[in-house]
């Protein structure tokens, strides 16, 4: 009997590679395909399992399950496919181009009753986690705003702009701590290059009264990667280009109203001891997991189609 559920890669590029590598490491790995023959077999030679065509791979009855690190535009069709064979399923992000397409994923898991999975890796990362968790507790009191700022140089996508790359990360992250879809959207985009956005803003309102705003760049000369939640007791800071004893932070700043008007006092950060982990590790066990037990997914395809909503209603086109 075996202990590990018997999961197939397809797509092994960059981001593809590292699946395979946490896969092969976790005892899963069962078999890898790529459009690129040749690169496939390599890895294939390199982790000692099977390059296959992806069609040997859905019919595999052995095959329990497939992610999917393809070109965003082939996700839904190929996570539709892998459904229709009864395999479980994580897809990266984004998991479709369009609202509908990712409606038909959501779906189609649901009917087939298998797990389908967005792979939005930062909600499983140990700073994270501490940080939803300080949220759930109150630590930070009324959460009033959050805001993300994801900035560097490159990838250019020939498909995706710098909201659809990029800003899904944050926004699974905004959408777990708010534990809400915002209820009012507006973006602002800048194309320089070509028509596509590099530099990508959207402003965020929630039902609940927070607001948001996610700043997503591609063609930036410095790497940012930070989500700040500001809270009626105090204020975070998850920097995940910081060291790992430093990646969260908590400003104890106190804002308040006298007589002469708004008053502050700051504070110096203390940082937030975090779990060893990596987030890649922590969230294919957790898919391994829901394959084992059938427990809902932490970060389902509903979360995926609600990341979707949200970029197609802040998507600015350029001409």
């Amino acid at each position: 009997m075996k202990t590990n559920p018997a999961i197939a890669v397809i797509g092994c590029g960059y981001w593809g590679r590292n699946h395979v590598r946490t896969l092969s490491e976790l005892g899963a790995l069962a078999a890898v395909a790529d459009a690129d023959i040749a690169r496939a077999g390599a890895l294939a030679e390199a982790f000692d399992v099977p390059a296959r065509d992806i069609e040997q791979i859905l019919r595999d009855k052995e095959i329990d399950a497939v992610v999917l690190a393809l070109p965003p535009q082939f996700h839904a069709d190929f996570a539709l496919r892998a459904i229709a064979a009864g395999k479980h399923v994580l897809v990266e992000k984004p998991i479709a181009l369009n609202v509908d397409d990712a409606q038909k994923v959501v779906d189609a898991g649901i009917a087939a009753g298998v797990t389908v999975m967005t792979g939005h890796v930062l909600r499983f990362h140990p700073a994270f986690e501490a940080l939803a968790e300080m949220v759930a507790d109150g630590a930070l009191g009324t959460i009033q705003y959050i805001h993300s700022h994801r900035v560097g140089l490159g990838k250019f996508h020939a498909e995706n702009d710098a909201l659809w790359d990029i800003a899904p990360h944050d926004l699974s992250l905004i959408i777990a701590l708010t534990g809400e879809e915002p209820s009012d959207i507006r973006g602002e985009g800048s194309a320089v290059l070509n028509h596509l956005s590099d530099f990508a803003h959207l402003h965020l309102a929630f039902p609940s009264g927070i607001r948001s705003h996610v700043f997503a760049a591609r063609l930036n000369p410095y790497r940012e990667r930070r989500l700040t939640v500001v809270g009626d007791k105090a204020m975070a800071v998850f920097d995940d280009v910081a060291p790992w004893d430093q990646k969260l932070a908590v400003y104890d700043h106190k804002v308040w109203k006298s007589d002469a008007g708004l008053e502050y006092e700051t504070a110096d950060a203390r940082y937030v001891a975090i779990a060893d982990g990596l987030p890649l590790t922590r969230e294919i066990q957790h898919f391994i997991d829901c394959i084992r037990t059938g427990a809902p997914a932490r970060t389902p395809a509903e979360e995926g189609l609600a990341v979707i909503r949200i970029l197609s209603a802040g998507t600015v086109t350029h001409v």
